[in-house]
């Protein structure tokens, strides 16, 4: 998962591709955890904070970028930073499962 920030150093998009294989399809709790994580910052932002979120959710993959515009708000920082956060923690459990990177956008 890549967690970006913007020349600012605001958290300005995430994405997130794969699974995270510690067990089969359907059993996998580590893989579950992180998806739950990432649909909870998607929500947080579109039915919490009303930002508009870009990007699309399909099997295995999930792309979210917000407006500019948006980066500055308190609240916009606290949901997607609390998911960074959360995701670099189950990163730290599972090394060989979840990869959080951040950094800026290129």
């Amino acid at each position: 998962m890549t967690f970006r920030r913007d020349s600012r150093n605001r958290l300005s998009s995430v994405f997130a591709e794969g699974h995270a294989g510690w067990a089969d399809a359907g059993e996998d709790v580590v893989c579950a955890a992180a998806s739950a994580i990432l649909q909870a910052a998607w929500v947080g932002l579109t039915d919490h904070a009303h930002v508009e979120v870009e990007g699309k959710r399909t099997g295995g993959r999930l792309a979210m970028r917000w407006a500019e515009s948006e980066r500055e708000r308190i609240d916009v920082q606290a949901i997607v930073a609390t998911a960074e956060l959360a995701i670099v923690q189950i990163g730290r459990q599972f090394p060989q499962h979840v990869r959080a990177r951040t950094g800026q956008e290129v």
